[in-house]
């Protein structure tokens, strides 16, 4: 991935960064990529919330936010973004005010609508890397598509009562699987419950949108090694992580040999 830094950091940021910068893999160079990335983050809620506050503390230079819910109370027991005084405000501006009260030198984008087939490219079109933390599956599938045709890499959590699951996406490099490679559909309506149904430990969607603002990190710094090709699944209860292993599907209906979404106006459709 490409990033053309261009920049010098101030005294105040060679601080603000200081630990970044020992980093043998980070170093300046790194911390000046972080700098000049845009990252379009997907959802300002439980998983969001702490990608949105980790890419600020980390120096992402700019930060879109993608929600077109207000706070409520109920959010405030794992989406930390948000404080009690902000219950009836937009999350898009919650999370921008949380975001830049840790670091006011990165841009917050707020994106205060729902993303739809008529526009998630455009939106999507205008950053590097994408974090996708919806809470629905029509949305997940649609960023996914989207990513695929704007060839931008996805990072990609999901999490529901005590566990959850994380993947890199990067279909548009070859040998690398999209989100339908793993979920070819999204499941009939009514079939998997959502978190206001089931109920989901906050804490855990603490821990998956920690491990997914990490693997944004690692993608625009070029450190480490990518989830790309690997999903890793976390059960809270068992304190267990597995990683299973993930090829392209040859007959993926987007990024297979023989594709059947030609537009992304119907690509998330079955």
């Amino acid at each position: 991935m490409g990033y053309s830094p261009g920049m010098s950091l101030s005294d105040e940021e060679l601080e603000r960064y200081a630990r970044h910068i020992v980093l043998r893999e980070v170093g300046g160079p790194g911390q000046a990529r972080l700098n000049a990335a845009k990252v379009l983050v997907i959802g300002a809620g439980g998983l969001g919330s702490p990608v949105i506050l980790y890419l600020a503390a980390a120096g992402v230079g700019t930060i879109g936010i993608v929600d077109f819910d207000t706070v409520s109370l109920s959010n405030l027991q794992r989406q930390i973004a948000h404080r009690t005084a902000d219950v009836g405000r937009p999350k898009t501006e919650s999370a921008a005010d949380a975001a830049q009260a840790i670091n006011p030198h990165v841009r917050i984008v707020p994106h205060d609508t729902k993303l739809t087939a008529e526009n998630a490219l455009a939106i999507i079109g205008a950053y590097d890397v994408v974090a996708d933390g919806s809470d629905n599956f029509e949305t997940r599938f649609l960023v996914n598509d989207a990513c695929f045709f704007a060839k931008k890499t996805l990072v990609s959590a999901a999490v529901t009562e005590f566990d959850g699951q994380l993947a890199t996406f990067k279909a548009h490099e070859k040998g690398c699987p999209c989100y339908r490679c793993i979920f070819p559909e999204p499941p009939p309506a009514g079939t998997v419950p959502n978190c206001s149904e089931a109920g989901v430990l906050g804490a855990a969607a603490g821990v998956m949108g920690t491990l997914q603002a990490l693997e944004v990190i690692k993608e625009i710094t070029g450190i480490g090694e990518s989830m790309a090709g690997r999903l890793l699944i976390y059960e809270a209860l068992a304190t267990r992580f597995r990683t299973v292993n993930v090829k392209p599907d040859p007959a993926c209906r987007l990024c297979g040999n023989t594709p059947s979404i030609k537009g992304l106006v119907n690509a998330h459709q079955p």
